[in-house]
């Protein structure tokens, strides 16, 4: 398949110490790719260079064939690359609606798109309630709904499932799967819910001081000596990841 989205061997500094040291990434699509790895390891770093928030101090971004290495967030936005932070982003004041059709206005969409985001994220039964009285998987998904407003292409998710219950946090990926199978959405993910990352993703990746230690298939993955001994090691105590995707 044609890679949609490329980071290709980046790497950063900071004061004098090095964050990324020679990390890529492809991903086509309609596929999910899974970064995992212990806190510190890079991620949301890596994330900040590929949505154009920090400048790599080598290696290049391509979007669709064209580098964009150069170009800040909002350029980067518009030719389809989306961004879901790791920290808040919706406005607590407002409603659901008002939420979406903020976003809608900000980013030009035809703000009838907002029943229609709010259902695929089934938050239509939540139109009303203010964004701060929503439950921690609610705001998550209202937060996918603002990054859908944009139409992505691509769609970068920097720990979906933080601060989300356990169920919550499989709705979400079923969300996150479907938007890849349904809509042709490429979907790269970071977080440390080991068993609904593996449980979606076509290709993971572990990040480690800021090195690509190992890369595969879930299952791949999942029997690497690395990440058994040094990643994965907590769940031999009983616990049992789902069966991966292959």
């Amino acid at each position: 398949m044609t890679p949609l989205l490329q980071a290709e061997s980046i790497e950063t500094r900071r004061h004098g110490a090095s964050i990324l040291r020679g990390v890529s990434l492809e991903i086509a699509r309609s596929q999910v790719v899974a970064l995992l790895g212990p806190s510190g390891a890079g991620k949301t770093s890596f994330f900040r260079v590929v949505v154009g928030e920090e400048a790599p101090h080598a290696g290049r971004v391509v979007f669709d064939g064209v580098d964009v290495t150069r170009e800040p967030l909002w350029q980067r936005a518009r030719r389809g690359l989306g961004y879901l932070p790791q920290g808040p982003s919706v406005l607590f004041d407002l409603t659901v609606r008002q939420n979406l059709v903020t976003y809608a206005r900000i980013v030009g969409r035809d703000e009838a798109e907002v029943l229609g985001l709010a259902r695929k994220v089934e938050l239509d039964g939540r139109l009303h309630v203010r964004a701060g009285d929503l439950s921690g998987g609610e705001r998550r998904r209202l937060e996918i709904a603002r990054a859908l407003t944009a139409h992505p292409r691509v769609l970068i998710c920097d720990e979906p499932f933080s601060g989300v219950d356990p169920a919550g946090a499989e709705r979400i990926a079923v969300m996150l799967r479907d938007l890849a199978d349904t809509d042709g959405v490429a979907v790269v993910l970071a977080d440390h819910h080991v068993v609904e990352s593996l449980a979606i993703a076509d290709q993971v990746m572990l990040l480690i001081d800021g090195v690509v230690e190992t890369r595969g298939t879930p299952r791949e993955f999942s029997a690497h000596p690395l990440v058994q001994g040094r990643y994965l090691g907590h769940w031999r105590s009983g616990e049992s990841l789902p069966p991966p995707r292959v």
